[in-house]
């Protein structure tokens, strides 16, 4: 069945947000979700930044298995992944299982009623800071959900300071007061933001994504052997996405600058 959290996309994108979306999210989830009450910011504690933007991202749909100190853990293990050049990943519409036993502001359903993201960070001294394009896109992600279910910066929290006992987890490994104090900035519209994507490639060729239309997308459309009718489309999206995927791009189903590159070769 298709789950809840089907606007998560559109909100992202709506803010400006790089967005891919993982095949079988809208039905993936143990369960449905409840009343959406705020955000649970984790980060991974997975691989370096050696193994890609986003490599835990299989573990994340698919569960963990058991170790000598901790026990296996089905999928989805959040409904949001963040890789670290920005790109914010759906993995589930549904329920995932990321909270665990906590309460923040007397919300204790945290699976239910709070919307994970697990961003790529292995937690340890080597990987910080933060790319600062990865934490623009966290801020500004974050705030968007809230915006949506009409709650303040308040309903964001790290897990470390959501999970009882206290000092049962340690994600994020950032401070959580200054990062709420800049969610606050973009809800009440005092906070200055960035696009994530460039507006042109080398040759001046704009970035293109669901709703252009004109002669370039007609261009992109033949490369993709798809019909030429220049509306950039749902089909013409998904083509795109498939075509990214394919080459090992992120596939947020945009045609920016890394995409007209592969786009020129065919």
């Amino acid at each position: 069945m298709v789950f809840s959290l089907t606007w998560l996309p559109e909100v992202l994108e709506g803010a400006g947000l790089k967005v891919a979306e993982h095949p079988g999210w809208r039905t993936r989830g143990r369960g449905d979700v409840g009343k959406i009450r705020g955000v649970i910011c984790h980060h991974t504690a997975g691989a370096s930044a050696v193994h890609g933007v986003m490599p835990t991202l299989n573990t994340l749909v698919n569960g963990r298995a058991a170790t000598a100190t901790t026990k296996a853990l089905s999928g989805p293990l959040a409904q949001l992944g963040l890789a670290r050049d920005g790109t914010w990943i759906v993995i589930a519409a549904g329920r995932a299982n990321h909270a665990g036993e906590g309460v923040w502001r007397g919300v204790t359903t945290g699976n239910t009623s709070m919307i994970g993201v697990e961003a790529e960070n292995t937690g340890l001294p080597n990987d910080s800071p933060w790319p600062e394009v990865q934490m623009d896109a966290y801020v500004r992600g974050v705030a968007a959900i809230l915006k949506k279910i009409g709650a303040g910066a308040d309903m964001c929290c790290g897990h470390k300071e959501y999970a009882l006992p206290p000092k049962r987890k340690s994600d994020p490994s950032f401070e959580m007061g200054p990062f709420r104090d800049k969610v606050a900035e973009i809800l009440t519209g005092t906070a200055v933001t960035r696009p994530l994507i460039p507006a042109v490639d080398a040759n001046l060729r704009p970035t293109l994504r669901r709703g252009a239309q004109g002669d370039l997308v007609k261009q992109m459309q033949r490369k993709l052997k798809l019909a030429d009718d220049g509306v950039f489309g749902p089909a013409t999206e998904a083509a795109v996405r498939a075509f990214q995927r394919k080459l090992g791009l992120v596939p947020d189903g945009i045609v920016g600058p890394r995409s007209w590159l592969e786009l020129d070769k065919l």
